[in-house]
C-alpha cells in the first residue's frame, strides 16, 4: 500500500507487517513527553522525539526514552556532524509533523530519505514504546508497540535506523579518542621498530595485502619496477615492466579489431572550446574533468583549447565530412592515444590517473541494428580481454541512465572485483551513442532511396587502468602475481652456482633458455653475479614472474631442474628433456588455476539481497550486491545517499604514495544492470523504494 497519511492507514500499514498495537489511547492535545506521561498508562515507555540537523543538511530523528538527557556535543562527535547540531524547523516539510506532534511512524513521509533515526538502546527488541500516531492533530493519542515493530516500521520505506546508547554517548566518544591516540602512538613505535626492517627489506613488500590493501598496492607498484613517480600529481612514468603488459594487451585487442574491419587512426589531442561545448550533455559529464591551454609563451590565447578527455568531439567533425553516401558506411576507426582527465582528489596509480593510455573506437553504421550488434561484440573481447588474458572474471551489463556516458544512448560494461577493499571496478565500457552526436555535427549520408539521413554511432575504449585491476585482482604479500600471457617474462632461470661445477650449470643454464625461447616461451637466464640465488628468488616473486628454474650441479648431473609455479608455490622435478612441455603445461594450468581462484573469490563475495538492513550487511562485509530496483533514478540516488550516510573510507598510501592518505566514499552506486538476470519473484519491492514493485536485478556496490 502506499505511504500511510491518517491514522486509519497507518494502522492497515502496520497490519501488513503484523505488527500488533499493544495499546491505543486518545487523549487532550499534548505539546512536551511531560503532558504526555500525564495522560497515558504506559508511562515508563514514552519516547520523546528530537529532529536535528548540520550545516550539511544531512538530519536525524532521535527517539529517546523521555528521561534521558542527550549530551549535544558527545552526539556531533559521535555523528561527525558538520558545522554543529541544532534543533531542525523542517520538521512540516520534512515528516508532515505540526508542533508537539513530532513521530517516528511519520518516516514514511520523508520522501528524501535524509533523516537516520537513532533509537536509544533502552527500547531492546520486545520493550514498549509509546509514540503518536502520524496524520493531523497526532498529540491526540499515544499508541505503544514493540520496540522491534518500530525498528520493522521504520525500515518497511527504506530509512535507516540506527540503535544508539545515549547514556553513554561521551564515554563511547571519549574512548574513541583514546583508541585513536593509542593507535598512534602504537603506529610511531612500529615505525621505530621498521626502520632497521626496512633497511634490510627496501626492495620488497612490509605490508599485508589484507592488513591495508592500499598501501601494499603502493609498493607492489612502485618496488616491482612498474611506475615511477613523477612531477606532476596524478601523472605516471610508466617503466618497461609495465609497458611490455600494456603491449600484449593491445596486441591482444587490435588483432581483434582489425578482424572486425576496424582500422587504426590518429586524431590531434587538442580540442577547440566550439567543438567540446556543442554536445550539452556530453561538455556537462566532462566539464570538471577537462583541461585547458591558455596561453602560449607568454600571450593569451585568443580562443582556449581543451586537451582532450576523450575524441568525440575531436573526431566527429571530420565524420561530418567524410560521409556522403550510404557507400561509406560503414566507418570504423580507433585510435591508440592518451587522454587528461583532470578533476579528482586522490590519485591511484593505474586506477585513477589525470594521464592515462587507452584504446577509443568510433564507428558510424547505416541502422541501429548494426550499431547495438557492434556494441556487444566489442564488449565481449572487452570480456576476453579480462578473461583469457588477465585470468579476471567480470560481469557483463547495461548502465543505467544516471551511470551512463554522457550524451550517449546507453552505455554497456564489464564490471571486476577487488576482494580486499571489497570495491567493484569498471573494466571497460562500449557505447551506443544513438543519432545524439550525428545530429550535433550533422553526421548525414545519402540512403539507398536518396533520402538524407543520420548515422548511427558507436564509441568504445580500454585502459591502462586493466593493469593496476590485475595487479589488485592476483598479487599477494610477496608482490605481483602475473597472468603468464602477459608476464613481459614468463621463466627465469636462476643458476646455483658452487665453486664445483660452475662452468657446467652455467652452460645447462644458457641451452636451456636457448631451447625455452625457440619454443615461444619468454625466458631469461640471470647468471648475474651481483646478486645470490636467495635474493633473485624474492626479485622475480615481486616481479610476478611465473615460473621460476632453479638449476645446480647435481641437477645437471641428475639431468633435471627444480620448478616452482609462481601463484601456489608448487615446485615440481622435472627432467631436462621435458623442460618445455613441461613449462607450457603449467602456464596453461597456472592462468586457468588464476581465474578460478579469482572467480572463486568474486562468487563468494556476491550478496543477493530483497531488504536495506541486508544491503548494510552485505556492504559491511565488503560485498557486492544484486539488490532489486524499481528502475527510477530516484531510487538509485536514496541508496547512495543512504550507504553514503555509513561514512568514507580512509587509507593510508605510505611513503611510496603519491598522497600519503587516501578518502574513498562509503556510498554503493549502481555498478551496472546485468544482462544475465534471474526471475524476480512476484511482489518483491525496490531497494531504494520499498513502496515500488522490483522490475530488475542491479548490481550494486561501492566503486573505485
Amino acid at each position: 500500500m502506499a505511504s500511510p497519511a491518517t491514522r486509519d492507514e497507518l494502522k492497515a500499514k502496520l497490519g501488513e507487517l503484523n505488527i500488533e498495537i499493544i495499546k491505543e489511547q486518545d487523549h487532550k492535545a499534548v505539546m512536551t513527553c511531560e503532558a504526555q506521561i500525564e495522560v497515558v498508562e504506559h508511562k515508563d515507555s514514552v519516547a520523546k522525539n528530537l529532529l536535528f540537523v548540520d550545516k550539511k543538511k544531512s538530519y536525524w530523528l532521535l527517539v529517546v526514552k523521555h528521561d534521558r538527557q542527550v549530551d549535544t556535543k558527545a552526539l556531533r562527535k559521535k555523528l561527525g556532524a558538520k558545522g554543529g547540531l541544532r534543533f531542525s524547523p523542517d520538521s512540516k516539510t520534512m515528516l508532515g509533523c505540526e508542533k508537539g506532534c513530532l513521530t517516528p511512524l511519520a518516516i514514511q513521509n520523508d520522501s528524501t530519505k535524509k533523516i537516520v533515526v537513532l533509537l536509544d538502546s533502552v527500547f531492546k527488541e520486545d520493550a514498549l514504546i509509546s509514540v503518536h500516531p502520524c496524520g493531523d492533530e497526532g498529540n491526540t493519542a499515544t499508541w505503544t508497540i514493540k520496540s522491534k515493530d518500530l525498528v520493522k516500521y521504520v525500515e518497511s520505506f527504506g530509512s535507516l535506523i540506527v540503535e544508539t546508547d545515549f547514556d553513554n554517548l561521551k564515554m563511547d566518544v571519549d574512548n574513541e579518542e583514546k583508541k585513536k591516540k593509542q593507535q598512534k602512538k602504537q603506529q610511531k613505535k612500529g615505525n621505530k621498530k621498521k626502520t632497521e626492517t626496512k633497511k634490510k627489506n627496501k626492495d620488497g613488500i612490509e605490508v599485508s595485502k589484507a592488513d591495508n590493501p592500499f598501501k601494499w598496492y603502493s609498493q607492489c607498484i612502485y618496488r616491482s619496477g612498474m611506475l615511477e613517480k613523477y612531477d606532476v600529481s596524478g601523472c605516471y612514468v610508466l617503466r618497461p615492466w609495465a609497458f611490455s603488459i600494456w603491449e600484449s594487451i593491445t596486441k591482444y585487442f587490435d588483432l581483434r579489431i582489425k578482424k572486425l574491419g576496424v582500422v587504426n587512426c590518429y586524431f590531434p589531442l587538442f580540442v577547440p572550446e566550439k567543438n567540446l561545448t556543442k554536445e550539452k550533455d556530453h561538455v556537462e559529464g566532462f566539464a570538471p574533468e577537462v583541461a585547458w591551454v591558455t596561453k602560449s609563451g607568454e600571450s593569451e590565447l585568443k580562443e582556449p583549447i581543451a586537451i582532450r578527455p576523450t575524441s568525440e568531439t575531436v573526431m566527429y567533425p571530420y565524420y561530418e565530412k567524410w560521409i556522403r553516401s550510404h557507400r561509406d558506411l560503414p566507418l570504423k576507426l580507433n585510435q591508440w592515444c592518451n587522454v587528461v582527465r583532470w578533476e579528482f582528489s586522490y590519485p591511484t596509480p593505474f586506477i585513477r590517473t589525470r594521464e592515462f593510455l587507452w584504446q577509443e573506437g568510433h564507428t558510424a553504421f547505416e541502422t541501429r541494428l548494426e550499431a547495438e550488434q557492434e556494441v556487444l561484440t566489442i564488449l565481449q573481447l572487452y570480456a576476453n580481454v579480462y578473461e583469457d588474458l588477465l585470468a579476471i572474471p567480470v560481469i557483463k551489463g547495461k548502465k543505467t541512465e544516471k551511470e551512463k556516458f554522457a550524451g550517449g544512448l546507453y552505455t554497456t560494461t564489464v564490471e571486476a572485483f577487488i576482494p580486499t577493499s571489497g570495491r567493484g571496478i569498471q573494466g571497460a565500457t562500449s557505447h551506443c551513442l544513438g543519432q545524439n552526436f550525428a545530429k550535433m555535427f550533422n553526421i548525414s549520408f545519402e540512403g539507398r532511396k536518396g533520402e538524407r539521413q543520420m548515422v548511427w554511432q558507436n564509441s568504445w575504449g580500454l585502459t591502462t587502468r586493466t593493469i593496476g585491476v590485475m595487479v589488485l585482482v592476483h598479487g599477494d604479500d610477496k608482490g605481483l602475481v602475473l597472468p603468464p600471457k602477459v608476464a613481459p617474462i614468463q621463466v627465469v632461470i636462476v643458476p646455483i652456482i658452487y665453486s664445483k661445477g660452475r662452468e657446467e650449470v652455467l652452460a645447462q643454464g644458457s641451452e636451456l633458455c636457448k631451447a625455452l625461447k625457440e619454443a615461444g616461451i619468454r625466458t631469461k637466464f640471470d647468471d648475474s653475479e651481483n646478486h645470490n640465488p636467495g635474493w633473485k628468488f624474492n626479485h622475480y616473486e615481486l616481479k610476478g614472474v611465473p615460473i621460476r628454474i632453479e638449476i645446480g650441479p647435481r641437477d645437471v648431473e641428475n639431468k633435471v631442474v627444480t620448478m616452482k609455479r609462481r601463484d601456489n608455490g608448487k615446485k615440481m622435478v622435472v627432467p631436462l628433456s621435458e623442460v618445455a612441455l613441461t613449462v607450457k603445461s603449467q602456464l596453461a594450468q597456472m592462468h586457468t588455476d588464476m581465474f578460478e581462484k579469482a572467480k572463486r573469490v568474486r562468487d563468494s563475495r556476491l550478496r543477493k539481497v530483497t531488504t536495506w538492513p541486508e544491503f548494510v550487511k552485505a556492504l559491511n562485509d565488503k560485498c557486492m550486491i544484486l539488490a532489486p530496483w524499481c528502475g527510477d533514478i530516484k531510487a538509485e540516488e536514496l541508496v547512495k545517499e543512504k550507504s553514503g550516510a555509513m561514512g568514507n573510507e580512509t587509507f593510508d598510501l605510505g611513503e611510496d604514495g603519491t598522497d600519503e592518505v587516501c578518502t574513498m566514499s562509503g556510498a554503493a552506486k549502481t555498478l551496472c544492470i546485468p544482462f544475465e538476470q534471474e526471475a524476480m519473484p512476484p511482489g518483491t519491492k525496490c531497494i531504494g523504494l520499498p513502496d515500488r514493485d522490483a522490475k530488475m536485478w542491479v548490481l550494486f556496490g561501492r566503486s573505485y
